[in-house]
């Protein structure tokens, strides 16, 4: 096989032998770029593959040493978490947001409920609020309504300055109550 290449050299004219190494150069060029491409490739694969694995075993070091931190509050949640009484859930917390509203001079304007989504954790109803007050009653407001045993979480939140008046806030809430999921009942 080499004598039959050699052979086929030994017969080119000058412009042949340059045009093959030519040829040739280029191959080996393009043949290198697309192993190191590949190689270089797999190494930062791995890099980042090792660095989501080191992050992933931190985050259960920090798990297995909280173990009992955690344990204690799922067995809070197990026995706090309210567990729905009817479909009035959603109405309840709208008259509980009123309530609270009227206490620190909070206009509630265009109410609306509803049930919220379903998850293994949790089950919630809605309400939806839009409001008008002067900011310091608003802060009051937004800290008694979201207590830890109260279960209730603020799912969106949109603030402004009222353009007719800057001393007063307007503000759009969504608000939900979580209560333990369906399959799961008080502990």
């Amino acid at each position: 096989m080499m004598e039959k290449l050699r052979a086929a050299y030994q017969r080119m004219n000058q412009r042949e032998r340059m045009m093959t190494l030519g040829v040739a150069g280029i191959l080996f060029l393009l043949i290198n770029i697309f192993i190191w491409k590949w190689i270089l490739g797999t190494i930062g694969n791995s890099r980042r593959e090792l660095a989501s694995r080191k992050a992933t075993r931190a985050e259960q070091t920090v798990y297995m040493k909280e173990r009992e931190l955690w344990a204690k509050r799922d067995q809070w949640l197990q026995t706090t978490q309210p567990i729905p009484k009817g479909a009035e859930e959603a109405s309840t917390l709208l008259d509980q947001l009123k309530q609270m509203g009227g206490k620190y001079n909070i206009l509630i304007e265009n109410p609306a409920i509803g049930s919220g989504e379903t998850t293994p954790t949790h089950h919630a109803v809605f309400a939806s609020i839009e409001t008008s007050s002067h900011w310091p009653d608003l802060v009051h407001f937004l800290y008694d309504v979201q207590q830890p045993d109260a279960f209730i979480v603020f799912e969106s939140v949109n603030l402004a300055v009222d353009g007719s008046d800057a001393t007063m806030m307007r503000g759009k809430f969504k608000i939900a109550r979580w209560f333990a999921p369906p399959q799961r009942k008080k502990g």
